[in-house]
């Protein structure tokens, strides 16, 4: 799909959102209070909508403990970023660091110009300049494509849902039964597994090969054996691979195809790369 029409279908789809949120939260209003009640939860609803825009990617990266990036500290991951955010005609994103030896790699904000890339302390010590490359570019792809306008208010309102089961108590377990699945179903309805096929495309484009992204992606699924990553699992649509295994709960946000399947559309890309290789 063009990246005209991507854009396009996640402007739409956080708009509906947004617009349903304030909508239904009026009609709850209307509900209590009549024409009063309605007024004091329009203007909730708007103010709560325009914290989800404006602070939505800064409390995802402080709930998983980022912190910027500094130059000084990865200039090869600062310069990367910014030749290949030129390349895809985008803002420079901005990097922070996540302090876990769990290879991570996500992405969050408000659009092309206003995104935030997270690499986790694991990560940045284990991946080969290509594999770097490789992921710099998917998520930059999913900037470029607004994909993060999306998820990140989505993601941010399914971790509220999840976190508001754990205030019920000894009714903790019967309101996660509830509230976990109408947070999966938002998830679902909204996030297609096609935009990391899409991301995936685009990245192998700006990066002229893609065997760098799907090697990082090969070395990321497998570092799910010998690392345990504990985070919210409503999180899960934000990274670039799974990091939650076989976890139950995880499993219900899960939006990404099978590892095995992107890999094998990225070789696809350049069939002849081992004999490429082997020469």
């Amino acid at each position: 799909m063009r990246p005209g029409l991507l854009v396009g279908r996640n402007f739409f789809k956080v708009t509906v959102l947004l617009g349903g949120f304030v909508v239904a939260l009026t009609a709850f209003g209307w509900w209590l209070g009549s024409y009063r009640g309605a007024s004091v939860f329009f203007v909730v609803a708007l103010l709560m909508v325009a914290t989800l825009h404006v602070y939505g990617a800064r409390a995802l990266l402080q709930s998983l403990g980022a912190r910027e990036l500094l130059l000084a500290e990865f200039p090869a991951a600062h310069s990367t970023a910014e030749r290949l955010a030129a390349t895809a005609g985008i803002a420079r994103p901005r990097l922070y660091m996540i302090d876990h030896s769990y290879p991570l790699v996500l992405s969050v904000g408000r659009g092309a110009s206003d995104a935030g890339i997270a690499l986790s302390r694991g990560f940045l010590s284990l991946a080969t300049p290509t594999e770097l490359e490789g992921v710099l570019a998917h998520e930059i792809a999913h900037a470029r494509h607004r994909d993060i306008t999306i998820q990140t208010p989505v993601v941010l309102i399914a971790v509220w849902l999840i976190e508001a089961s754990r205030i019920g108590g000894y009714l903790q377990r019967a309101l996660l039964y509830l509230l976990a699945p109408i947070a999966a179903s938002l998830v679902h309805i909204t996030l297609s597994p096609n935009r990391e096929f899409a991301a995936d495309a685009a990245a192998a484009a700006y990066c002229t090969s893609p065997h760098g992204l799907a090697s990082a992606l090969g070395a990321l699924d497998q570092a799910m054996q010998f690392f345990e990553f504990k985070a919210s699992p409503a999180t899960e649509p934000l990274y670039i691979v799974s990091p939650f295994g076989a976890d139950r709960l995880a499993s219900m946000f899960s939006t990404h195809p099978p590892v095995d399947q992107r890999v094998q559309r990225l070789r696809q890309l350049d069939p002849d790369w081992q004999e490429q290789q082997a020469a």
